[in-house]
């Protein structure tokens, strides 16, 4: 072949290579995974689940987020310019967003490109106090004291009428269009953390909510890098690049000593963000078929490898070889999450204060195998609780060692032997002081983990001649009820979303009742020692009351915590620069699809 034609060709190829057609063209990365439980919605005002609040929080933007490399976790900017000024009381603090941002496309935006302004932060936050959302959130608000809102919620309540969002209040104000600020009643120095996460604090625009009244849950709108594309209820969700989201660049701050998040960092940096194109993410409640999905290479990832298949995945904590050699790869790290059951305080069987039912919830407690969960179900895969709060948060003591991880079927049986609770028809089932009988009905779900659990129950429960029947049904409705104080007892977890352990307190404390706190619990004691703590900086006084609420908890027990749980993730090797943070859920812009192809 000629010199000339060869260059003919040469040139032709690259134009070829180079025009936007074949650009185009070029393959779509898609991130494909599954969640083992169905999500609920994605309206950041009415979500509380772990599942939703991913999916929205890859949707919708917060002020802030964290770094996703940092460890500790480190909080950063996000749509705000800057970390928020603070007020030297910790009772101020000023927003000021970036210019430039904007939602995905609408035609609730009638054709115009619609930029984030600092009044769609006031918008967002006022839809947590509308009564109408019931937003399960409102307590991390609340708790603080947002000037002004609580007043506005409930002449709402009391006078049955719309939230006057557009009555401006102290509390929360635009000060310009980019500029908002939040004044809080008491000092609240960790308030910020709140504006860290998007599937909370995620800015939406009024003008989606007001387009499709009633259907915030089911048509998200938001500045993130993602969009909804497609959505069947329970089964898949889609998600694509929002081609509105703004030039990010790849810009993580890896700890000196992780080598593996340092490799990361070289590699990304500067890279605009999402790396996907797509995540598709469906819903596999059975452990068999998303084990086998994730072999298959049906699935890049195995967001949290099931505890059955922890001995053939990670013998001995290690990749098994067999998996080495086909390119997967792990990060295995502990879960800032704790894991429990909790006892209706409203329940005339369980609940209550007095000493009878004091008794009853503990004995149930030290009757509950705590070691046979975590050998049997969890594989190993969790470490035994002292109290609710888990390890990497304030709060969190590794040397404190209560009776809330004690197995003593002697002390179970004496207390219950003592007040009351005996055989009294002689059919080996204890019945209640009062002769009725001792039943306890609790809640769980139909998938093979909740099974293994209610015979970890069933065991411990029946090793004291206590009777449990199991009420089942689909996580979304089991929360539903919880939520109106309708379940006696319930097994779920609860999971870290800042570095702060108060959060974990926020489930006994009284005010938020059909919020956080799904026991009910309300001790004044306590809740003084809570109001105490938000208000107190950091340091060795703040870690004191800590300690004095946790014992308070684990005298009363309105939660039996079981553990604190070890997540493994397994990926396929072209699924890159995945780490689990502690606390972010919108990871999926840091990661990125490689092809294999040689």
């Amino acid at each position: 072949m000629k010199p000339t034609l060869l260059l003919a060709l040469a040139t032709s190829l690259a134009l070829a290579c180079s025009s936007p057609s074949l650009a185009q063209n070029a393959p779509v990365k898609v991130l494909r995974y599954a969640f083992p439980i169905a999500e609920t919605g994605f309206d950041p005002a009415q979500i509380s689940d772990l599942y939703s609040r991913t999916v929205a929080a890859n949707i919708f933007e917060a002020p802030l987020t964290y770094d996703y490399l940092a460890r500790p976790a480190k909080v950063k900017p996000q749509t705000a310019a800057a970390l928020p000024e603070i007020s030297d009381d910790f009772k101020r603090f000023v927003f000021r967003i970036r210019p430039g941002i904007y939602f995905a496309d609408d035609p609730a935006f009638k054709g115009a490109k619609r930029e984030l302004v600092a009044a769609d932060y006031v918008y967002s936050v006022k839809r947590h106090y509308d009564p109408q959302h019931k937003s399960p959130n409102l307590f991390q608000l609340e708790n603080a004291g947002i000037l002004g809102l609580s007043e506005l919620r409930k002449k709402a309540l009391a006078d049955k009428t719309p939230f006057p969002y557009d009555t401006e209040v102290e509390g929360i104000r635009a000060l310009d269009r980019y500029s908002f600020e939040v004044r809080v009643a008491r000092p609240a120095p960790r308030f910020h953390y709140t504006f860290a996460d998007g599937a909370v604090m995620g800015a939406v625009a009024r003008e989606v909510i007001e387009a499709y009244p009633g259907r915030a849950m089911e048509h998200p709108v938001g500045t993130g890098p993602f969009r909804l594309a497609s959505w069947k209820r329970s089964a898949k969700i889609v998600l694509e690049r929002s081609p509105n989201y703004r030039d990010d660049l790849y810009d993580e701050e890896p700890p000196a000593g992780d080598a593996a998040s340092q490799a990361i960092a070289a590699k990304l940096k500067g890279r605009k963000l999402p790396l996907v194109d797509r995540v598709e993410v469906s819903i596999i409640e059975e452990v068999q078929p998303r084990w086998l999905a994730f072999l298959n290479g049906e699935h890049d990832m195995l967001d949290r490898l099931p505890n059955e298949f922890a001995s053939i995945a990670i013998p001995n904590g290690r990749l098994a070889p067999n998996l080495a050699k086909q390119g997967v790869h792990m990060d295995r790290v502990p879960l800032v999450d704790s894991t429990f059951f909790f006892f209706n305080m409203d329940h005339p069987l369980v609940g209550g204060y007095t000493p009878d039912k004091v008794a009853l919830r503990r004995a149930l407690a030290l009757a509950y195998d705590v070691q046979r969960e975590i050998l049997q179900v969890r594989r190993n895969q969790a470490i035994p609780a002292q109290s609710m709060i888990a390890p990497m948060l304030s709060g969190y003591d590794p040397a404190l060692k209560t009776e809330m991880s004690d197995l003593d079927l002697a002390r179970a049986k004496a207390l219950l032997d003592q007040y009351g609770y005996i055989d009294r028809n002689g059919d080996g089932w204890r019945e209640q002081p009062d002769g009725s009988p001792l039943v306890l009905e609790y809640s769980s779900q139909p998938d093979n983990l909740s099974r293994q659990l209610q015979e970890v129950v069933k065991k411990s429960f029946d090793a004291v001649n206590v009777r449990v029947d199991f009420k089942i049904a689909k996580w979304p409705e089991q929360l539903k009820q919880s939520r109106a104080g309708k379940l006696m007892m319930w097994g779920v977890a609860w999971g870290g979303v800042s570095p702060d352990g108060q959060y974990y307190l926020d489930l006994l404390y009284g005010p938020n009742k059909g919020q956080a706190n799904h026991s009910r619990f309300d001790l004044p004691a306590f809740n003084a020692l809570y109001q105490k703590l938000a208000v107190l900086p950091d340091g060795p006084e703040r870690e004191a009351v800590m300690r004095e609420a946790k014992l308070l908890a684990v005298a009363y027990m309105p939660y039996k915590v079981t553990g604190h749980r070890i997540a493994t993730d397994l990926m396929h090797a072209p699924l890159q620069g995945y780490r689990r943070h502690p606390f972010m859920r919108d990871w999926w812009r840091y990661v990125d699809i490689e092809s294999t192809a040689p």
